[in-house]
């Protein structure tokens, strides 16, 4: 199976442990893992990631699903 990087909005579910990049941390590349609360992004895809709010309420773009 290969690793969803978190692009398309289909393959993020609430309750999917993720990978996010939040804003403040974008030029370091430093993730964040948690768990995703919503789906801030409308659209199917995003080049960036797709935004997710996490259920600690930081909100960033997921780099990487992982579960």
């Amino acid at each position: 199976m290969s690793q969803k990087n978190g692009k398309n909005r289909k393959d993020i579910k609430i309750g999917s442990e993720v990978y996010i990049i939040l804003k403040k941390d974008q030029r370091s590349g430093k993730r964040t893992k948690g768990i995703v609360k919503d789906l801030l992004t409308r659209s199917s895809s995003h080049p960036h990631g797709i935004k997710v709010r996490l259920e600690d309420g930081r909100i960033g773009r997921v780099q990487e699903i992982i579960k």
